[in-house]
């Protein structure tokens, strides 16, 4: 059996709803207050900062998912990576990770379990990242990630509140990760297709992190499992204010607007549009196929920033010479009737 054949969920990262997420979170007791919590879980980031000095804090996360590859080598590669990313998408430096794996005892080749470990260290090794340990557990559903603990100058933080209007908006990758992986488990993506959606969750927010630093970036997340328009909003709603998309910018991998086209999709559809509900305006104009992608789940997806206007051109330049697909994506402007507006 191949290994995407494995996953019983629809979704391509297994995640509860955020609509779910967000009604548990209300019922927790309120934390008592504590000046050195920089971000915690209540503007929806990347990661949570937790000051240690006035120029020290750490940067702390944890992913991990279903199989998205048939590959299990790729799959290690790709968690990490996607874990990696929460830590890049604050501007910080991770340093530590913990393993998560849940895997079967019985029924399934422990050699797939030992490819996605190798592909999973190999790539902390190649970020200089240090394996500390982890956890497993035996488990039908096959699931692999990391937590991951970085580094960062408390001064330069950039969170999902840092967007201010006259910003424009960047995105470093094409999106459509999320319909590809449901072509690849139901054997409908070609294998160039495919080639191109796995470089591309491949390819490391390293870069667009240390661009951050040196840009004075405040406003960034990556975009993942709550797709393009799940983060844009999350944004929008964190900076309280409003975040104008234009979808014809939108990068997209190739192939990924034909699936859309032709119906194949990830059950996170539905729940990413719950989560964002009637807070988004979608002109007519943009297709329905387009308008699937923009809701489609991503994983190891690209940075999106906020920038002033007249840095946004220096830094589009800059982000290119690593991410040749980026592109400058919309704008925010003053709070208007909705947060996300895609025309």
């Amino acid at each position: 059996m191949r290994l995407t054949e494995m996953v019983s969920c629809s979704g391509c990262a297994a995640k509860l709803s955020a609509k779910m997420l967000a009604e548990a979170l209300r019922r927790l007791p309120t934390q008592p207050a504590n000046e050195n919590v920089l971000v915690g879980f209540d503007t929806a980031d990347d990661a949570g900062v937790y000051r240690i000095s006035d120029d020290l804090a750490l940067v702390q996360t944890v992913d991990f998912f279903t199989p998205i590859v048939d590959d299990p080598y790729n799959y290690g590669r790709i968690a990490a990576l996607n874990s990696i990313n929460d830590v890049w998408a604050m501007a910080g430096t991770p340093i530590s990770a913990l393993a998560i794996t849940c895997f079967p005892k019985d029924g399934v080749d422990p050699a797939i379990l030992g490819e996605m470990m190798r592909g999973g260290i190999e790539t902390l090794i190649a970020n200089n990242v240090a394996l500390l340990g982890g956890h497993s557990v035996d488990s039908q559903q096959i699931m692999f990630g990391y937590s991951v603990t970085g580094l960062i100058d408390p001064r330069k933080v950039a969170t999902n509140s840092g967007a201010r209007p006259g910003d424009v908006i960047i995105l470093t990758k094409p999106i459509g990760t999320g319909v590809i992986s449901a072509g690849i488990k139901f054997a409908k993506a070609s294998e160039a297709v495919a080639s191109s959606s796995l470089a591309t969750m491949l390819t490391p927010g390293k870069q667009a992190a240390e661009a951050m630093r040196d840009f004075g970036v405040k406003g960034a997340t990556d975009v993942t499992g709550f797709s393009l328009l799940g983060h844009s909003w999350e944004m929008a709603k964190a900076s309280k204010v409003t975040i104008e998309i234009d979808a014809a910018s939108v990068p997209r991998l190739d192939g990924a607007l034909e699936l859309a086209a032709a119906g194949v999709i990830t059950g996170a559809d539905r729940t990413n549009r719950e989560y964002v509900g009637d807070d988004i305006e979608i002109d007519s104009s943009v297709s329905k196929e387009m308008g699937r992608l923009l809701y489609d789940p991503q994983t190891a997806g690209g940075m999106l920033l906020a920038i002033s206007e007249a840095r946004a051109d220096e830094l589009l330049s800059h982000l290119r010479n690593h991410y040749s697909r980026a592109e400058n994506i919309g704008r925010v402007t003053e709070r208007g009737p909705k947060s996300i507006s895609v025309k």
